[in-house]
């Protein structure tokens, strides 16, 4: 009897749906299917005494929602729902013995046996998509879908069959119900072989959660790209996903194979700073983790720890997503062994991405220049430039892999190929520099002559950098202007982003800054613009038209103007703030 209340309560839900349809509940390599979730048990326990499902009243959509890894004809589709708006503060999952992704029992994460019935659908956009009453009824369904579900984990979907380089609206609701999340906008990818005018960009990195940032309003038909972690946004408009690279956290500070900062993969490691958790299991439960987070794709379900892989942007670009943070990655600075790393850096075995990514990598450059396509734009976690700050170089990014940058350099040069920008995060502060190969080619710092493309660097959006006041972190900036002859700007002093509009003749770059991320505002201070024209490689001169609002601009002027604009009322106003971070322990 008390099973049968179970089954009804669930049998009372459409009979259609099945827990498979969440994309989550899957391994993220198909060659380790173990490392994914046991959908049988997770299905047989939605029987049990207890296991009634929800009110649509009852739940929540915690956490927004979000859309990513465009192709030309389907998007990734994320959200979460949940009874309960709280999160787990268990710590359990990185502690003594547990098994590998055992989703199921208490010691991981109480597990929620009571089913949740989500629907989703895809449409042609409309004009409004604020609000969270259910805006898809009146329009046909392009793509669609139902799956069960728990609170216990995030909710994926791919939505196919549908057209390339085209606006949908998508939506989640409860099954059988008025309880609908956002109404969200999304954008697939153009054909591969299209010819199109201009994708736009709008790219960011490091968030820390505990603060606050400014919205980004750029307009429709942005496609969003953290450098953080490589998680292409395919136009998130409706989207709180921002995604925090293993960088900065506790334990995962400044990774590479065998480790990070904080432990690595000795047996003194092992029982003093994991304690009694190896660095594989910390990296395999970070994959999982990884994947039900965002709306990611795995592209190469064979090898479950790859997240690099490439995008076609019709005849435009390529868009090509790197990992140089874990993925085969030869040690880094950890804090203590900075002196080791200084004679290492010109080691020729040293890599950033090992030989299976860094071999991809050169191929899909040449494979991208053959295809005819305008641009190359490189997405990565760290500055690919070289660099010289007061101290000298930072062994954490490719200034600590002189052969790699060097080989990837000579790739370019030795195959003529040019128009190629790479994208950076990672360092809280912005840097523009012309992309060069220093000491092997020539090349004029005034002109830019001697280049094969150019760099666009990015702060934080959130996180904390430069804790210095403005004519500080100006001086800074003009020290390491004076000590890197690629570098053409850079600034320490606010938090931010950058849009790249990307057209066929030109490149056009603005970086907004916030003037406080110690209180939530809705304002955008333009800091710089930049612009790069197609076959010139560098970036045009004057660099920024030669001024800029802060920093340091090679050749150029600083005028801080504080002039501000509310993404709220769409007016300009000149704003100032005392306080620019919160206060951290």
């Amino acid at each position: 009897m008390l099973a049968t209340l179970g089954l009804g309560a669930l049998l009372a839900l459409p009979a259609y749906a099945s827990f498979d349809g969440n994309l989550n509940y899957d391994s993220p390599s198909r060659l380790h299917p173990r490392l994914g979730i046991d959908v049988p048990a997770v299905s047989r326990r939605s029987y049990k005494r207890g296991a009634i499902a929800f009110q649509p009243s009852e739940l929540n959509f915690t956490h927004g929602i979000a859309s990513g890894d465009p192709y030309p004809d389907s998007v990734i589709l994320w959200t979460r729902i949940a009874p309960s708006l709280a999160s787990s503060d268990s710590n359990v999952t990185v502690e003594g013995t547990v098994p590998l992704y055992n989703h199921d029992t208490e010691p991981y994460i109480r597990a929620d046996a009571n089913p949740i019935c989500v629907n989703w659908r895809v449409t042609q956009a409309t004009g409004n998509n604020t609000g969270n009453s259910i805006g898809l009824n009146s329009t046909t369904p392009i793509s669609s879908g139902t799956a069960y579900t728990t609170g216990d984990i995030d909710y994926t979907v791919e939505a196919t069959g549908l057209a390339p380089f085209t606006e949908y609206n998508y939506q989640f609701t409860v099954c059988g119900s008025n309880n609908a999340s956002p109404l969200g906008r999304t954008k697939t990818a153009p054909a591969f072989d299209a010819d199109i005018d201009q994708v736009k960009l709008a790219v960011f990195s490091c968030s820390n959660y505990r603060r606050f940032s400014s919205p980004i309003r750029t307009g429709r038909g942005v496609l969003i790209k953290t450098t953080a972690t490589g998680y292409f946004n395919a136009y998130g408009l409706v989207t709180d996903r921002l995604t925090a690279t293993d960088k900065h956290t506790e334990v995962a500070n400044n990774g590479y194979r065998d480790g990070f900062s904080g432990l690595n993969n000795t047996e003194e490691s092992f029982r003093n700073d994991g304690p009694m958790i190896s660095v594989d299991q910390r990296k395999l439960n970070a994959v999982r983790a990884y994947f039900e987070g965002m709306p990611i794709r795995q592209v190469d379900m064979d090898d479950n720890l790859r997240i690099w892989r490439s995008f076609r942007m019709g005849k435009l670009m390529d868009f090509i997503v790197l990992d140089t943070r874990n993925y085969d990655r030869s040690i880094t600075t950890l804090g203590w062994n900075n002196d080791y790393i200084d004679l290492l850096v010109d080691d020729a075995s040293r890599t950033l991405m090992g030989s299976n990514q860094e071999n991809w990598f050169y191929r899909q450059l040449s494979e991208s220049a053959e295809r005819g396509a305008t641009w190359r734009v490189v997405g990565n976690q760290i500055i690919f430039s070289r660099i010289i700050e007061g101290f000298g170089i930072n062994g954490d990014n490719w200034n600590g892999y002189t052969a790699n940058r060097n080989r990837t350099l000579k790739h370019l040069y030795d195959n003529n190929i040019g128009n190629n920008v790479f994208l950076a995060g990672d360092s809280h502060q912005n840097w523009v520099s012309d992309l060069v190969w220093l000491g092997e080619k020539p090349y004029n710092n005034a002109t830019g002559a001697g280049g094969l493309g150019v760099e666009f660097a990015g702060t934080a959006v959130s996180s904390t950098g430069n804790r210095k006041r403005l004519n500080g972190t100006d001086a800074d900036a003009r020290a390491r202007i004076d000590q890197s002859p690629v570098l053409q700007w850079q600034d320490g002093y606010y938090r931010g982003y950058f849009v790249m509009s990307v057209g066929n003749d030109r490149i056009e770059t603005q970086f907004f800054g916030s003037p406080s991320v110690a209180s939530r505002n809705a304002y955008d201070l333009p800091l710089a613009n930049f612009t790069v024209l197609a076959g010139d490689n560098r970036l045009s001169r004057p660099v920024a038209g030669g001024s800029v609002e802060s920093g340091s601009l090679r050749g150029g002027e600083v005028e801080h103007t504080n002039l501000t604009l509310n993404t709220e009322t769409g007016e300009w106003e000149f704003v100032t703030f005392e306080q620019m971070y919160l206060s951290t322990t």
